[in-house]
């Protein structure tokens, strides 16, 4: 038991190694606060194109969402961070970690909220007009709050998703989470500081997971 408590629960460990856990962590929140707006962003745009009635504008679109949900993010991250630099085209490893998910997490986002789009009755539409809004005022102000209230656990859950995503960017050396806590493992030869990584991520999408939960119930509440 001790052995145990010295490989995984070293207290000394953890405390000289805490301050890199923290610089992380610091990277961490900075990840999840640029990659999921901009997610989302771009979900938006690619729900909002997809309702256009032109073909070449619209199959276009559907085949790249096909393509880069499909499409493995790690690979993906890889290919930017790799790849692109034979075309000479050089990206820092937080701005590919940022453009890798941009494309993964649009396509995601964006199917969840054209099936937000869809839910809404045609009338609320025709209704917006009918009050002198545009057609893109009416999508923006009447139409999609309410799609967005309609798949509000899918959007949580997908957020939930790409928050855990975020720990693939150690594999570009960009110093997050689980990056520190690695590098600081393979110094102090003990998993102390993994397992501390993996609590820290416990206690920051724990609260998600409650949230979820509880927009899963209302909506089930009020069907």
């Amino acid at each position: 038991m001790d052995e145990i408590l010295q490989s995984f629960f070293n207290l000394g460990i953890l405390a000289r190694t805490w301050p890199f856990l923290v610089d992380g962590l610091w990277t961490t929140l900075l990840l999840c606060l640029t990659v999921i707006p901009v997610g989302l962003a771009g979900g938006i745009g690619v729900a909002l194109l997809s309702t256009s009635r032109a073909r070449l504008l619209r199959w276009p679109l559907l085949a790249a969402v096909d393509l880069f949900r499909s499409f493995p993010p790690l690979v993906l991250l890889m290919l930017i961070y790799s790849g692109l630099p034979f075309a000479g085209v050089n990206l820092p490893p937080f701005a590919a970690v940022v453009l890798a998910f941009l494309l993964n997490n649009a396509a995601f986002y964006g199917e969840i909220f054209r099936a937000g789009l869809e839910s809404v009755p045609a009338g609320q539409m025709e209704a917006a007009r009918s009050t002198g809004l545009t057609k893109l005022q009416a999508m923006l102000w009447v139409v999609l709050p309410q799609a967005t209230r309609n798949v509000a656990p899918d959007l949580v859950s997908n957020t939930l998703e790409v928050a855990k995503l975020t720990a693939i960017a150690s594999v570009v050396a960009l110093p997050e989470l689980l990056h520190a806590a690695r590098s600081v493992q393979s110094l102090t030869y003990n998993a102390t500081p993994l397992v501390a990584a993996g609590a820290i991520y416990l206690a920051l999408l724990w609260p998600l997971v409650r949230l979820l939960s509880r927009l899963e119930h209302r909506m089930l509440a009020k069907r």
